[in-house]
């Protein structure tokens, strides 16, 4: 056999071991182990010394490794004689990664396989090498294909092929993504309330993180992020396929109807800014008269904040926000999106009652209720 190259000197016996599992999971199996005992029987055979482990959890699909890129470094700067991989695919399924490689090789440092007899200074050795990284690239499209059409099949057959969103629950494979009953809610309430104009994302984002809301990682739901959500048609019952832009209906229930999603993007796209208010109280048009049916009217007096009714011919007395605040945070779970809460009739307040309520007492003679005089 010809040899296409000759090195400038013989290996000095100063290696690195390089290890690879495509993800963390199999990491936690024999894979990695396996793969560092037969380089170190191979080291050992040869009567090389391995100065350096290297181990990285990562596809070798895509180029970028951050791992096998400090080993390439470190092995142009000196800091070992030469490379030991398990095989061919440990170290490249990408045909850049493997003509980085090859340079290594070209520049005169030593690389070995351990578990295939394959002689890099060598045409016919190199030419293996290569047809076996071009089949292990070839594999790597192959399972891209494959993914992409069981992605497009999922879809048409209305499941979503990816982690739940913000809101829903997974419920395993071949089953519709299930509302979230905690998240759920507040997602339909991000809605209504970003339609209203009375919210810019900056004052929700906020707000929704105090009343519950978190993304998947269990973090605050950022402005981005809430911003996104907003966009997702998977909340009126769709799934975008971003690139072919096009959508396909789900199995999973909405959590908010067509009509309120298209408002909230035709907010989003015109930028309108909310309506400026002097004051901005926790409970407006959530209270309703149980007289007159009208909402109530809150005012702030003396640092407390007052609701009451402002047709005149209704009783005059008023509930102060801390006592009707006491009286929903034992009753209701979440605010339902847009309804109103309690009617209230002189000191007596009826909890409503729409979806998303606690069952529990609904009526309470509130004796501790303030007048605007009191």
């Amino acid at each position: 056999m010809t040899n296409i190259h000759q090195p400038h000197h013989s290996p000095k016996g100063r290696f690195f071991g390089y290890l690879r599992v495509s993800t963390p999971k199999q990491g936690e199996g024999v894979s990695l182990l396996t793969q560092r005992e037969e380089i170190a029987r191979f080291a050992a055979r040869k009567g090389f010394l391995i100065v350096g482990w290297f181990e990285e959890k990562e596809t070798a699909e895509k180029r970028g490794r951050p791992v096998f890129g400090e080993v390439l470094k470190r092995l142009r700067n000196g800091e070992a004689d030469g490379l030991i991989v398990h095989k061919v695919d440990r170290s490249a399924r990408n045909l850049k990664d493997w003509a980085d490689l090859g340079e290594l090789i070209d520049g005169g440092i030593p690389v070995y396989f351990a578990g295939e007899a394959i002689d890099m200074n060598t045409r016919s050795g190199r030419l293996a090498a290569d047809i076996q990284a071009v089949v292990a690239a070839d594999y790597i499209r192959n399972l891209r294909e494959e993914a992409k059409r069981g992605i497009q099949k999922r879809l048409e057959q209305g499941f979503f092929p990816s982690p739940a969103p913000v809101g829903y629950l997974d419920r395993g494979a071949g089953k519709a993504k299930e509302i979230d009953p905690e998240r759920g809610p507040l997602v339909r309430l991000a809605f209504t309330w970003y339609a209203t104009s009375d919210y810019t994302l900056r004052t929700l984002a906020p707000l929704l993180y105090d009343m519950g809301l978190r993304n998947r990682a269990g973090g605050k739901v950022t402005i981005t992020g809430l911003s996104v959500l907003l966009r997702n048609p998977f909340y009126m019952g769709y799934m975008h396929l971003r690139k072919r832009d096009k959508l396909y209906p789900g199995l999973h229930a909405p959590i908010v109807p067509k009509e309120l999603f298209f408002a909230v993007q035709s907010r989003l796209k015109s930028r309108v800014w909310p309506r400026p208010l002097k004051h901005r109280f926790k409970y407006s048009r959530r209270l309703k008269c149980g007289t007159c049916g009208r909402s109530l009217v809150a005012s702030e007096r003396k640092g407390n904040v007052y609701y009451r009714c402002a047709t005149m011919t209704c009783p005059t007395t008023s509930m102060r926000e801390d006592v009707i605040s006491s009286f929903l945070d034992n009753r209701i779970k979440y605010p339902p999106s847009g309804s109103p809460l309690v009617s209230v009739v002189g000191r007596t307040i009826t909890l409503l009652a729409p979806p998303l309520l606690v069952p529990q007492s609904s009526e309470v003679s509130c004796d501790n209720a303030h007048t605007l005089n009191s």
